[in-house]
């Protein structure tokens, strides 16, 4: 079952695209889009998690500015979203994705908290939602912009993993390197490496998609979040 909610923010509101598992309700999570928008990808991946039991929320990250916003993944999808991305608030995103979680923690099909993933410019995001409030759990597939936001590790509490690829040609290895130096000794958080680039996870983008990467990276996922959010 999905539905979209409606989440009111400072200047106007931001669409919420929800599903529901079969059996109605579980624990939350939000859902932080790549640069292409709340399309065929991460809508597959809300699926995904609806079928292991999660209520998820996808935010329409890019409503202030292009509501609705969904790119093909092709070179000139590619280059239009990097448009896109140019125009993006990060703080004001990071506090609309943070105010997505809260709204999704009041549905009544919600119970056992709610924890925040993200891809790309999400796994970015996911992570500055995990140092602005206290999600459940985090889990932030390649976010180029981790490396520059290494002080939120003194912040942050709630269990994260991080994913990444080693041939990642937006986040060079020097970036995954100074997080894993800077996480050392705590143990809420974790990061896997695939040998594999950017966007690994990505079934529809034939630019970057990995199979066996994103298998194994998923496979990590699920463990982590079975024992973070059981559903």
């Amino acid at each position: 079952m999905t539905r979209t909610e409606s989440v009111s923010l400072d200047g106007g509101s931001m669409d919420l695209f929800t599903w529901l598992p079969e059996s109605g309700s579980g624990p939350g999570i939000i859902v932080i889009q790549e640069i292409f928008g709340v399309g065929e990808y991460i809508r597959d991946v809300a699926e995904r998690l609806a079928a292991a039991g999660y209520v998820v929320g996808a935010p329409d990250v890019f409503w202030r500015f292009s509501p609705g916003w969904v790119a093909s993944h092709d070179a000139d999808g590619l280059n239009a979203s990097f448009g896109k991305m140019q125009q993006l608030d990060v703080p004001m995103a990071i506090a609309d994705c943070s105010a997505a979680a809260a709204h999704l923690a009041t549905l009544p099909e919600v119970s056992g908290g709610v924890g925040v993933l993200g891809f790309c410019m999400g796994g970015t995001l996911a992570w500055g939602v995990a140092g602005a409030g206290d999600p459940a759990c985090c889990v932030s597939y390649y976010g180029s912009g981790v490396p520059s936001m290494l002080d939120l590790v003194d912040s942050v509490t709630c269990p994260t993993l991080f994913h990444f690829g080693n041939e990642d040609q937006f986040l060079p290895n020097e970036g995954v390197e100074a997080l894993n130096e800077r996480i050392a000794g705590k143990p809420n958080f974790s990061i896997n490496v695939e040998n594999a680039g950017h966007a690994f996870d990505n079934h529809a983008n034939p630019m970057f998609y990995n199979e066996s990467a994103a298998k194994a990276g998923w496979a990590k996922t699920m463990a982590f979040l079975s024992t973070h959010l059981p559903a």
